[in-house]
């Protein structure tokens, strides 16, 4: 799918990803919390982990609990893909660097994409 065509969103996560607009390849899936591939990598290997309700940004989440979800998620797919062996980070963006107004954080390993630099 051609991802450059969607209509223009403040939120691609609450718009697009959670009402299944966009296909996405899912990893690891909770009540509150959705791991999947990103839909346009800049690393070898780029998830997004999001909390399903929407939050604009880390500094308005009120349920910290949230948070501690992501991060069992995260730490589950570092050691099921064994990226503590390798290299991995995980990201998140604010402000101005934030493209999508959802709380999101990219988990990221490998190497950046040829047409990605950080």
């Amino acid at each position: 799918m051609n991802y450059d065509n969607l209509p223009p969103t403040k939120d691609f996560y609450c718009d697009f990803v959670l009402n299944d607009k966009v296909a996405v390849e899912k990893i690891k899936e909770t009540e509150r919390v959705l791991a999947y591939y990103h839909t346009k990598p800049n690393w070898t290997v780029h998830i997004v982990i999001i909390p399903k309700q929407h939050v604009a940004r880390l500094v308005e989440l009120q349920d910290m609990s949230v948070i501690q979800e992501i991060f069992e998620i995260a730490q589950e797919i570092i050691k099921e893909k064994g990226f503590a062996d390798s290299n991995y980070k995980i990201i998140t963006n604010g402000g101005s660097f934030q493209d999508s107004q959802h709380l999101h954080f990219h988990l990221v390993s490998g190497k950046p994409v040829e047409s990605f630099s950080e």
